[in-house]
């Protein structure tokens, strides 16, 4: 038979794990699953001139005050960032920060 000490150590023990995998999954509830996250795209040519240009038609834009960076599609959620192998695009407010992103002028299609 068990002795107490150690019956009382795997309660314990039991418990901790139920109070672990509890706030575990209350934590991932409060994450929104609406929430845009960041992507990378492989450019094919190597060149950060002919971003956004598909098939003679611009999907984005430069940004005026930033060299390297675009607007991807008609309105100003997303920003990409051009390293002449992928771009790296995120959410505006994710990739300026919430305090600076209303600074960078956009103008939407």
């Amino acid at each position: 038979m068990l002795s107490t000490k150690r019956l009382i150590k795997m309660k314990a023990l039991l418990i901790a794990a139920i109070l672990l995998v509890g706030l575990l999954a209350m934590g991932s509830e409060a994450i929104p699953s609406n929430r845009w996250s960041c992507y990378k795209k492989v450019l094919k040519d190597r060149d950060c001139r002919n971003v956004g240009i598909s098939n003679g038609v611009a999907t984005m834009r430069p940004i005026d005050s930033l060299q390297n960076h675009f607007w991807e599609g008609n309105k100003c959620d997303m920003v990409c960032y051009c390293n002449f192998s992928e771009l790296l695009c995120c959410p505006r407010d994710v990739f300026f920060g919430p305090k600076i992103s209303f600074i960078i002028p956009c103008k939407t299609i």
